[in-house]
Formats: C-alpha cells, sequence, structure tokens
C-alpha cells in the first residue's frame, strides 16, 4: 500500500496539523545527527544477518537435510530481529520507502498470498515454484511483486519464511509453525526451482539492505547526508512521524487489532514460522532506540532529550510509556495465533493491554508533534 503516511496519519487523528512550527529544543541538531547513526548501526546490523541468512539458503539448499533446514529458519530468525528494529525508519518517504513504497515492498510485504509463490493445501501445482514458463530471477522476482495485488508478495522476508516453514496446518493450541518437509528440496517436483527461488530471494534480500545501508553511511553524499546537514525540524517531524505511525497506526492498528478482531491463524504477521510475538516485540524495541538514541554499542542525544527540553513532565510520561509498551510485548505467549484464538480470554486480554498501550504511546507522541507545532504538507 503507497501512501503519504504523514497525511494519512493527520487524518486518522495520530498528529497535530498545525500551521506554526515552534522554536526547536538547543539538542535538536544533536538528536537528528545521532539518530542517523542509530539507523546506519541498525541497517548494518541487519545486513550482517541477512549475509548469514543467506549463506545458510545456499547450504541447505546445495545439501537439502533437516539438518540444514532447521539451521537455515533459525537464521531467518535470527535475521529478523535487527530488521524489524528498522521499521521506525519508515512511513517519511525516506530510502526504505522510496518514492513508490520500494525497496520497502520488496523486502517485508504483507499480507501475503503464499499460493503465488508455491503448492498450498489442496492445490499442488500453485505459484511461481510450480509454473515452469516463469524464469526464476532476481529482476523477474521484483517485477512480480504485486503484480496480482497487494497479497501477491514475490520477494521478501515473508516469502523466505514460507519457502522455510511451508504452510502451518497445524491447530494453534499444538504450538507449532509449519511443517514443510527438507525433502520439498530434494525429491518433490520442481524441487530445483523451489531452490532456485529461495536462494536468490536471499541474494535479492542482501541487495536490498546493502542499498539501505549505503543510503545511510557516514562519509557519503547520501539521504543521512542531506538530513544531518539539513533543516534540523523537518528531519525531527520525520523522526516522530516514523515513531507515531509504527506505534499506532501500523503495530496497534494494522497487526494487532486487526489480528485480534479477525481471531484468525492467517491474519499474524509471521504465520509460517509462528514468530509474530518477536516482530510485535522488536518492532516497539525499534521505537525505545529511537527514543534513546542507541543501538547496540551506539549510544547519543535521543528523541527523548528533545522531549525533556521541551516538556519535562511529557517526557517522563513518555519514557515509562515505551517501557510499558515493551513489557507488554515482552509478555506475549507464543504462538500467537493462540493468543488471538476466540476464547482464550488470558491471552486475548494481553494482545489487547499491548494494544492500549501503544495507543496512549502514540498520543504521547503526538503531543509533542501539537507543542513542537508541526505541520502535515497538503495533500495536493
Amino acid at each position: 500500500m503507497k501512501w503519504n503516511h504523514r497525511i494519512v496519519a493527520c487524518l486518522v487523528g495520530l498528529m497535530a496539523c498545525g500551521d506554526d512550527p515552534a522554536g526547536l529544543p538547543d539538542s535538536t541538531e544533536a538528536a537528528v545527527a545521532q539518530y542517523a547513526e542509530v539507523v546506519h548501526a541498525s541497517y548494518a546490523a541487519s545486513l550482517d544477518a541477512a549475509r548469514d541468512l543467506d549463506t545458510a539458503l545456499e547450504t541447505f539448499v546445495a545439501d537439502p537435510t533437516e539438518g540444514n533446514l532447521t539451521a537455515a529458519r533459525n537464521a531467518w530468525l535470527a535475521a529478523r530481529r535487527p530488521y524489524l528494529q528498522t521499521e521506525v525508519f519508515r512511513f517519511y518517504d525516506g530510502p526504505i520507502d522510496g518514492a513508490d513504497g520500494d525497496p520497502e515492498g520488496l523486502i517485508n510485504a504483507w499480507p501475503m498470498d503464499e499460493q503465488t509463490v508455491d503448492y498450498v493445501d489442496g492445490m499442488p501445482s500453485a505459484g511461481r515454484v510450480n509454473d515452469t514458463s516463469f524464469e526464476i530471477s532476481a529482476a523477474s522476482l521484483a517485477d512480480a511483486n504485486g503484480e496480482g495485488g497487494e497479497s501477491d508478495v514475490a520477494a521478501g522476508w515473508h516469502p523466505i519464511e514460507f519457502l522455510l516453514w511451508g504452510q502451518d496446518l497445524t491447530e494453534p493450541s499444538a504450538m507449532m509453525p509449519g511443517q514443510r518437509p527438507a525433502t520439498d528440496y530434494s525429491d518433490a517436483e520442481n524441487a530445483d526451482r523451489r531452490g532456485q527461488y529461495l536462494t536468490t530471494l536471499g541474494d535479492l534480500l542482501v541487495t536490498h539492505l546493502e542499498e539501505l545501508e549505503a543510503a545511510w553511511a557516514p562519509g557519503a553524499a547520501n539521504y543521512r547526508q542531506g538530513m544531518v546537514e539539513g533543516d534540523a525540524g523537518e528531519g525531527l517531524q520525520n523522526i516522530l512521524t516514523g515513531m507515531i505511525v509504527l506505534s499506532g497506526f501500523e503495530t496497534a492498528g494494522e497487526r494487532l487489532q486487526a489480528a485480534l478482531d479477525a481471531g484468525e491463524q492467517e491474519e499474524e504477521h509471521s504465520c509460517f514460522s509462528d514468530n509474530t510475538h518477536e516482530d510485535m516485540l522488536y518492532d516497539v524495541i525499534g521505537v525505545q532506540n529511537v527514543w534513546r538514541g542507541s543501538f547496540g554499542s551506539t549510544d547519543g542525544t535521543g528523541i527523548e532529550d528533545v522531549v525533556r527540553e521541551l516538556d519535562a513532565d511529557l517526557a517522563d510520561e513518555l519514557d515509562a510509556r515505551i517501557q510499558t509498551s515493551v513489557d507488554l510485548a515482552m509478555a506475549l505467549q507464543p504462538p500467537f495465533d493462540l493468543e488471538i484464538a476466540p476464547g482464550n480470554t488470558e491471552g486475548n486480554a494481553r494482545v489487547q493491554a499491548l494494544i492500549d498501550s501503544l495507543r496512549e504511546q502514540e498520543m504521547l507522541l503526538s503531543e509533542v508533534f501539537i507543542e513542537l507545532g508541526f505541520a502535515v504538507p497538503d495533500p495536493e
């Protein structure tokens, strides 16, 4: 889905639509510069993990044993953790979103109609894997992404996930993810094409993360340089936009509330691997990273420092609220499809508590927007 996220946030009441920006706190420039450091460190970590995943995929396809399949799955799970912490860098038409929504749409598009990729229950010949007229290459998969609609996801994390785990056809109470066998890559029909598709996706993921890492690398004429050397108020507005939209509209709404309301396994974000609980946790941790101005060994002036100059009480409230959201995300019990199952009172309550906390987080961040007097651009 492609939209101007700041306009959407205004329309749904997440942000102030003021006219005159207020004076910026003294720490704003330092916070914007540190944000760029956090972004680069986060994408660099994600790229390293994606390269490890790519290697594991190549190893598995070359020798498709159950042990190598398990190693590839573990590499996917490990690589998701740093990537999810980068999602807070979205929603302001930066390098991840781009003018036409890419490369994000080629990296983490969701929801996914898995039958466009490979066989599903009752449809043994479904998907591009089994369509021998479809030439599998990085270019063809990128071109095919979204070709049949938003759920026609041909590239990114979730097609890789599906090709590693397969459909999750178990009952939520079984607490098991998809059970795709390693023999799908050795003895099954189109095993060679399935392996080619999987390794091509791994290569493509690395390529797109290389582009993002380069866009934020220090000492280059790139997006980072423009943001750090440009208007500090605009930079701060972009940073807050990412925090607000990810907290409320995206995580609380699109990913949590929609899944809870539907109560269906297919509505969870990582439905093949049963990793949705980590999706939610690391998204929220990503917001906290920006708030604190830290990621790994990178630490400096954060958005908290800016807000504390503006309104110390609001900063205290936001700091406590963001930590509460992290704690509530950590409290989610895997598998997530059991948490959202109708009749699971305790699980439903845990999900709802996180939704409520993220909505409050969204509103508090919006108060910062209001106090700064930032305006959403005219949609025209």
